[in-house]
């Protein structure tokens, strides 16, 4: 069997009603939330798990005994290789994961992502690797339309103990993850722009732009997502400008 060259890292948490995705309740009831989480996070190990050259390593926290699509998970996560989550809060947890990445795949890359981003696909994910095996950057960040990041990639993943105090779930936290990375003197690159689904509309929204995976069928299966409400945007989150990052990244797109 040829060595995996890149690892991917799904930082993932057991469906559970009432425990995922809360902010989308309403429109939604926290079973038909969860079925969503699942649905997005079974999409996600599909794409990791097509990436060429890859090993997949999903890194979860809560059991998959009162999961929403438990079983069809269970099945989905012998295809890589499952650890446990540790830490006191998300940052620490992403530098933990990234730690344990590295003794699982020394001397490799490591792209990491979370379970929001169903929309994603093996060639972005290969795509967004490619720097860290030219060697053009030391890291990379997917920024999100919430001014957070739905990826980051590193040549070394033991570097991502830079970010474990940056703050998560704020406006500038893609911001301050950048100069987080630049001041432990990482080259940083910047991937495209995606969105996260944490809102009602953010899910009508992702569906759209990926029609042929589980969770555009879930979201499809679900009226309270076809009213007038969400397609107006009452669930919708405040929009933030990605602009303080972009220019952080200023000739870096691309890379």
């Amino acid at each position: 069997m040829t060595a995996p060259v890149l690892g991917l890292l799904v930082l993932a948490k057991a469906p559970e009603p009432g425990r995922v995705k809360t902010r989308l309740c309403p429109p939604l009831v926290p079973a038909e939330a969860a079925d969503l989480a699942a649905a997005a996070l079974l999409d996600t190990l599909d794409a990791v798990c097509g990436v060429p050259g890859g090993r997949v390593i999903v890194a979860l926290v809560g059991p998959m005994s009162a999961a929403a699509r438990g079983d069809e998970l269970s099945l989905a996560l012998r295809r890589g290789v499952t650890t446990g989550q540790r830490g006191p809060d998300l940052g620490h947890r992403i530098a933990a994961a990234h730690r344990d990445a590295a003794g699982l795949l020394p001397g490799r890359p490591v792209l990491q992502l979370g379970m929001d981003t169903p929309q994603v696909d093996p060639a972005l994910l290969a795509d967004a690797a490619g720097p860290l095996h030219r060697g053009s950057v030391d890291a990379v960040l997917g920024p999100a339309t919430d001014g957070g990041w739905w990826a980051l990639g590193l040549r070394d993943p033991r570097a991502a103990a830079a970010i474990a105090d940056v703050p998560t779930s704020r406006g500038d936290t893609g911001e301050r993850t950048v100069h987080a990375l630049r001041a432990a003197g990482l080259r940083v690159g910047l991937l495209p722009e995606l969105t996260d689904v944490d809102t009602a509309a953010d899910a009508v929204a992702v569906a759209r732009t990926a029609p042929g995976t589980r969770f555009a069928a879930a979201v499809a299966m679900l009226p309270a997502l076809a009213s007038s409400a969400c397609r107006n945007g009452a669930f919708a989150r405040q929009s933030v400008p990605t602009r303080g990052l972009v220019a952080a990244l200023d000739g870096t797109r691309g890379c």
